[in-house]
């Protein structure tokens, strides 16, 4: 039986083995996915693993998705691009790291309907998937970008890989259409303490967390009367690229798909 996991730290949260084992059910595929979670240190160890075929593939989560890039063979376009890897696969003898977040977020986005196309998007955070939301927005033809990251280092290096970014000091606000909660805040439902109420409305707050359900960023967001949305639909389509990937199935997306992730 092929193993499959992700890796990360935290790993709790992550509800990949729930979504990854009830399509390799629905497919018929003798494998098994489980989740992780690991220290820095014993990330080349377990890369290893992956090259001698004792792991025949895995997802990668915060914040390991741009650490895992030295120990592989080779990046797709997208990889390269974001030094952003969030699936690993093992192909005629090379491991390659493919970015599928990138995927998930642009299907998320058309999905809704709110048309990107000059405007102005507000990123809070720097971490592993920023990138990714990047990529895609600028595939989207949005006027602009800003971050804001707590640690303003961290949105400087990003300006690297994509120049005309703009940054904003953490605790400031300035307009937007959309505002993206990218920061951890919120896996064990802690607050964002900036105050939106001053924005207007019509806003689309977006948050890529998907478990809690709700997070207070977004509780936030509606009680100001903006249209909210959770991580949930880029998590199940980046996960759908993953299983493609592996398998060269495509699984069903339906409403049992975002049933079977409810009850978390």
């Amino acid at each position: 039986m092929k193993k499959y996991l992700v890796i990360g730290n935290p790993i709790g949260h992550s509800l990949s083995p729930k979504l990854q084992n009830w399509w390799l059910k629905e497919n018929n595929i003798d494998a098994t996915y489980v989740k992780v979670k690991l220290e820095v240190h014993e990330i080349k160890k377990f890369i290893q693993e992956i090259k001698e075929q004792k792991i025949a593939g895995c997802n990668v989560t915060v914040p390991f998705k741009k650490t895992v890039i030295p120990f592989l063979d080779k990046l797709s376009p997208e990889a390269e691009q974001t030094q952003s890897v969030n699936t690993i696969t093992y192909d005629s003898g090379n491991l390659v790291g493919y970015n599928t977040d990138i995927f998930g977020f642009d299907t998320a986005i058309k999905k809704l309907n709110f048309s990107l196309k000059g405007k102005k998007v507000l990123i809070l955070g720097a971490g592993g998937v920023v990138p990714s939301i990047i990529f895609a927005l600028k595939n989207m033809h949005v006027q602009e970008i800003i971050i804001s990251n707590r640690t303003k280092e961290k949105a400087e290096n990003l300006k690297v890989l994509f120049k005309d970014l703009k940054i904003l000091e953490w605790g400031n606000l300035t307009d937007f259409h959309m505002v993206i909660n990218a920061t951890s805040l919120g896996l064990n439902n802690e607050t964002i303490n900036l105050d939106f109420s001053s924005l207007g409305h019509d806003k689309l707050f977006y948050d890529v967390i998907y478990n809690p359900h709700e997070t207070h960023f977004l509780k936030m967001g509606k009680k100001l009367g903006h249209k909210i949305e959770n991580g949930k639909t880029m998590f199940i389509y980046q996960a759908l690229e993953a299983f493609k990937l592996w398998h060269k199935i495509e699984p069903k997306v339906n409403a049992d798909t975002f049933k079977l992730l409810e009850n978390d």
